[in-house]
């Protein structure tokens, strides 16, 4: 395996978790290139969550927002994950990319005027 050089944070709504899992197979082979990814459910009993996920927030090279009405109306996900991860982009510390899971009005959130994955932002949950 490669050595790891970037660092990838998903931030997402638990009720999204399934298509969290999905995007994780499909983004695979980027381990082989040197990519770790973390999300919270890689949290061990006992530690501090809220320190943990910030200590991954704060050290990722790469920030993906999967976003959906879920994501949107998460106090924890829209008040602390999406503020830091504008704040760590406009900084150049990190990258964000928003991932379109769901249809959902994201015109006026924080990160509108960032490129969006998929092409067009059509949302994934809309593919035959």
């Amino acid at each position: 395996m490669a050595e790891v050089c970037l660092k990838l944070f998903f931030s997402y709504s638990h009720k999204d978790e399934s298509l969290r899992d999905e995007l994780a197979k499909h983004l695979a082979p980027l381990k082989w290139q040197g990519v770790s990814s973390w999300h919270d459910r890689k949290i061990i009993p006992g530690q501090d969550w809220d320190r943990e996920i910030n200590d991954n927030l704060n050290t990722s090279d790469i920030i993906l927002l999967l976003i959906s009405s879920n994501f949107i109306a998460s106090d924890y996900c829209w008040g602390v994950e999406v503020k830091t991860a504008i704040k760590r982009h406009h900084e150049g510390k990190a990258c964000v990319i928003p991932v379109i899971l769901r249809s959902v009005d994201w015109t006026s959130a924080p990160f509108a005027k960032l490129q969006a994955l998929p092409k067009n932002a059509l949302p994934v949950k809309s593919w035959n």
